[in-house]
């Protein structure tokens, strides 16, 4: 059979095919992404539910004038395949290759760069509104999800864009019950109601086709038909939401046959009067049995084996008959099940991301005492005030980069009352092949400063368990920071201090050091490394476990410092606001100026995809570059008395 991927590279191919050829190019494409993504890694099961979407999509409207506008961004794979970058897909997520999300710098399609949620619609009311007053007529599409439909920004952008655009504005509700978990609350029940509703699928525009042409009494009957048929959609149809908000509503359809996606399409192009939200059911994983079963493992997979759905790396650890390898998020989630056992105070809070930090279990063992809130990080934070308020011990789980999203919240309503909140950051430090918008490199930097924060990195999953402990205990907020994946496999610890609010660890201790290294969190093991290499060329180093963001130096650290020839900092995060400037403040409060300092960590940039190997290569975070870096400065020191170079940067 002729290959119709082949012949397809630009939206302008689609517009020659018919029906069946669109058909078989869904399958080709399915079988073209689940191919690549096995190899790549990425995110599957959503990209396999909108295929006849994307593509009914780019047949009806006239890309890149029309403009779509992606939710989170995540989804695009497809979009992307039908946009010039076929034949770069095998590239997708690697290092200098395609990003997994939409990228403005890679194609004039990409309209805008997302990868967070719940922004699609007020992005595109700033292009509409932009449009307007321009006097130009494009068409602007956003794609949202129900998952993301949860975020309180989206209706604060329906709600606007209701009663201020009237005019080629549609908003895709892509309704596949899923955002990374299964979704919750009072939106999605509403959308499963809708979803039987099968009459909704006639619409007004119809019955005003008809009645328009009724000589005198054709507008009073549509006024009556439309008031009755409110009526009775008001009281047995929950999606009037929409309606109220000021949107024709259009739907649900299936949004896995092109057929009724294109004809919905054009039906929703027809309408001049009201901004249309057209409401589309998906399947996520279709087409790949594996993933429609398990969609939410295949939201976003490593590598893994087509026949059996399994990621290589776990078939390595199976051929090797290896244990499992456990990560951060599952030590945490099994901890505090521990934790919660001995104390019922204990909640668990989580938004939309219950498997993801490791909270799956808590969920099942403490049904009552778990809280999943959906894509909504602010209404997550502060309702952990409230609990905390109430006497409860909130540990609320996050993605570093997503509590960019609920700053103020942290702020006022729980630091600024000092609340005994738990905050644990997911995902901290670079993450790796989701890119810019998903590094967690910024966290240390916006916590730094608020006042009644304590900020606490662990070294390893032992130290971990004991921060929790400490946090339990507290009676403060607190931040607990902690990478993405497992602890490091090339160091191992065998002394762990007690954890003393602010009090460093001393891990090692040298003879006429030369050096201190100061780390925090998993650099703590690099630090170690770079000390070793170091050894090895008669350079003496002290290793300092800094524990806290903001660690105070008693007197034996003191004399440690007075004794160096210079002082290294070694953080996972952008260098401007974290350990290292932390450090330098500490040195000139204690009258240790004069000793040089070497901050290690990311310059402020935003950071593209990659492994993590590869970025920490390329910043020269990795041991040997660092170990190079410190090598160089103590050749320069050997020509003075001292150590003069002061570098505070990379």
């Amino acid at each position: 059979m002729k290959s119709i991927l082949d012949e397809v590279n630009y939206p302008k191919d689609l517009k020659h095919l018919g029906t069946k050829e669109k058909e078989q190019l869904a399958e080709e494409i399915r079988e073209f992404i689940i191919k690549t993504v096995s190899k790549t890694g990425g995110h599957l099961a959503s990209n396999l539910g909108v295929v006849e979407l994307t593509i009914a999509l780019h047949s009806i409207f006239d890309t890149p004038k029309d403009k779509i506008i992606w939710d989170v961004g995540h989804q695009t794979y497809v979009h992307k395949i039908l946009t010039g970058r076929k034949n770069k897909f095998n590239t997708l997520r690697q290092y200098n290759g395609l990003s997994g999300f939409p990228k403005a710098n890679e194609s004039e399609y990409d309209v805008f760069d997302t990868g967070h949620s719940s922004s699609s619609i007020s992005i595109a009311s700033g292009l509409a509104k932009a449009r307007d007053l321009k006097e130009d007529s494009e068409y602007i599409v956003s794609v949202i999800g129900d998952g993301a439909l949860t975020g309180g920004m989206a209706f604060e952008a329906l709600n606007d864009v209701g009663s201020s655009i009237k005019k080629n504005f549609i908003v895709i509700l892509n309704d596949n019950e899923m955002s990374i978990s299964k979704n919750v609350g009072g939106l999605s029940k509403s959308l499963a109601k809708i979803r039987t509703k099968k009459f909704y699928r006639n619409s007004n525009y119809n019955i005003r086709k008809i009645c328009e042409h009724i000589p005198f009494f054709g507008n009073k009957i549509i006024r009556l038909v439309s008031s009755i048929k409110y009526g009775i959609m008001k009281i047995s149809v929950p999606n009037m939401l929409f309606e109220d908000l000021g949107f024709r509503y259009l739907g649900p359809v299936d949004g896995n046959n092109i057929t009724e996606v294109e004809n919905i399409l054009k039906l929703a192009k027809k309408e001049v009067e009201k901004p249309v939200l057209i409401h589309i059911i998906t399947k996520k994983g279709k087409g790949y049995k594996i993933a429609e079963d398990n969609p939410d493992k295949y939201h976003s997979t490593p590598p893994f084996d087509i026949k059996t759905g399994k990621s290589l790396k776990q078939i390595e650890l199976e051929n090797n008959k290896l244990k499992s390898i456990k990560d951060y998020s599952e030590v945490f989630g099994d901890y505090l099940i521990k934790l919660a056992k001995k104390d019922n105070k204990i909640v668990a809070v989580t938004a939309a991301m219950a498997d993801g930090t490791g909270l799956s279990k808590f969920k099942t063992e403490f049904k009552n005492r778990f809280f999943d809130v959906g894509i909504a990080e602010q209404n997550a934070i502060t309702m952990c005030s409230g609990l905390a308020k109430s006497g409860l011990k909130p540990f609320v789980s996050i993605y570093s980069s997503f509590y960019q999203r609920c700053y103020d919240q942290v702020i006022s309503d729980i630091c600024l009352q000092n609340l005994p909140v738990v905050m644990c950051v997911d995902r901290a430090g670079v993450v790796g092949q989701d890119g810019e918008t998903h590094q967690g490199i910024f966290d240390l930097s916006f916590f730094n400063p608020i006042p009644n924060l304590t900020v606490a990195s662990p070294k390893d999953f032992k130290e971990l368990e004991l921060m929790l402990d400490f946090a339990n205990t507290c009676n403060k907020p607190i931040v607990i920071r902690y990478p993405r994946g497992s602890e490091s496999l090339d160091v191992k610890f065998d002394k762990y201090e007690e954890i003393i609010k602010n009090k460093v660890e001393i891990i090692q201790k040298e003879e006429n050091a030369q050096i201190t290294i100061i780390a925090l969190g998993k650099m703590v093991a690099r630090a170690v490394e770079v000390s070793n290499i170091l050894k090895e060329k008669d350079i003496n180093a002290n290793v300092i476990n800094a524990r806290f963001l903001d660690y105070d130096l008693n007197n034996d650290f003191i004399e440690l410092i007075k004794n160096s020839a210079l002082v290294v900092t070694i953080e996972d995060g952008i260098i401007t606001g974290g350990l290292g400037s932390n450090t330098q403040n500490l040195l000139i409060k204690n009258n240790l100026q004069q000793i040089p300092l070497k901050i290690f960590g990311y310059p402020k940039n935003f950071i593209q995809h990659g492994t993590v190997e590869q970025l920490e290569k390329h910043f020269k975070l990795d041991k040997d570059s660092i170990a190079q870096e410190i090598l160089a400065c103590c050749q320069l020191g050997r020509y003075n008395s001292r150590l003069i170079i002061h570098i505070l940067a990379i």
